[in-house]
């Protein structure tokens, strides 16, 4: 009877050890990530998407990519929790830093700290060639698609057209159906701050010809003495087929952050994993030919996780990081 015993409580320790849930890398990480992206059809999920299959290869856990609706979202969804990574552009992180947008609801919102440099983001403004428009300021009387609420075009074109002059009417949603509303010739033009190619204006270039409307060196000069934490940017000509000059902008940098309860050695390696598997990122999308460890310096002012600051001191990555 003993012996018999023995065996039911050996194979019930077998069965365990196969079914058993499957735990975290290391025992005080949490058992899975989730990354805050933006819509289908922009850069931040395409980008996500690539990140999360990188990171739970390397990491030996389980990471998603979310849909929302872009940076103001996922800083909102680190105070909550609910995300551990997030995508942002600095200047609605500056937003939330300061709780200085609507957005914010007037809270400043500092639980994000800075991870890696992703990639500029440039504003590109697009219409359907055979629209006849030229110019932004055509643009008023018009509607004009500008991606989710709480993206980066939502929160900066309103602004952008006050500054111009342009009185549009914008339209939300998410890029893909936005895109498709062009198409159909419901939206008169896309507003976009995204990383480039961008994906819904490569699908619109298979569908048809298109026009992108440039900024005045006098709107470009405008729109940074109105909102400081603009840089210049530049598509560079050819990044879209119907592209043939180099198209001259203003932009913002993206970052990836994460929560600040995000253990360090678990952050040091999600920047060990980016920075490895560098070329397979660039393969999910082009922009991220730019996340490369010394642009890092990009970010002036959100803090570093403990984690990201003492990978780029052990790489010797020339620069001033910034904690707590």
């Amino acid at each position: 009877m003993l012996r018999f015993a023995a065996k039911i409580v050996a194979m019930f320790l077998v069965l365990c050890a196969i079914y058993r849930p499957a735990s975290a890398a290391e025992p005080h990480w949490p058992p899975s990530l989730t990354i805050g992206t933006a819509s289908p059809g922009g850069t931040y999920y395409a980008y996500g998407e690539g990140l999360a299959r990188i990171l739970t290869r390397v990491l030996d856990i389980p990471v998603t990519a979310r849909a929302t609706e872009g940076p103001g979202q996922n800083i909102l969804l680190l105070e909550a929790g609910e995300i551990q990574i997030g995508f942002v552009t600095l200047g609605v992180a500056l937003q939330g830093w300061n709780g200085s947008a609507p957005w914010t609801g007037g809270k400043q919102l500092r639980t994000m700290r800075a991870l890696f440099p992703m990639y500029d983001t440039p504003f590109q403004f697009m219409v359907r060639e055979e629209s006849g428009f030229r110019s932004v300021g055509e643009l008023t009387g018009k509607r004009v698609g500008i991606g989710p609420q709480g993206g980066t075009s939502g929160a900066y074109i309103p602004e952008f057209f006050k500054v111009l002059k342009v009185d549009a009417s914008l339209v939300h949603g998410d890029w893909t159906a936005l895109a498709n509303q062009i198409h159909a010739g419901t939206l008169d033009a896309l507003a976009v701050a995204a990383g480039v190619p961008f994906p819904s204006f490569n699908d619109l270039e298979r569908k048809g010809k298109v026009r992108y409307l440039p900024l005045t060196p006098q709107q470009i000069l405008d729109l940074r003495l109105a909102m400081p934490e603009l840089g210049t940017s530049v598509v560079g000509a050819g990044t879209y087929p119907s592209l043939r000059s180099n198209y001259g902008t203003v932009g913002l940098y993206n970052f990836a952050v994460a929560h600040r309860d995000v253990p360090a050695d678990l952050a040091y390696a999600i920047l060990e994993a980016v920075f490895a598997n560098h070329d397979e990122l660039v393969e999910v999308h082009s922009a991220a030919a730019e996340t490369v460890p010394p642009n890092f310096t990009h970010n002036t002012f959100l803090p570093f996780h403990d984690g990201a600051s003492r990978w780029y001191q052990n790489k010797g990555v020339v620069g001033v990081i910034r904690n707590d």
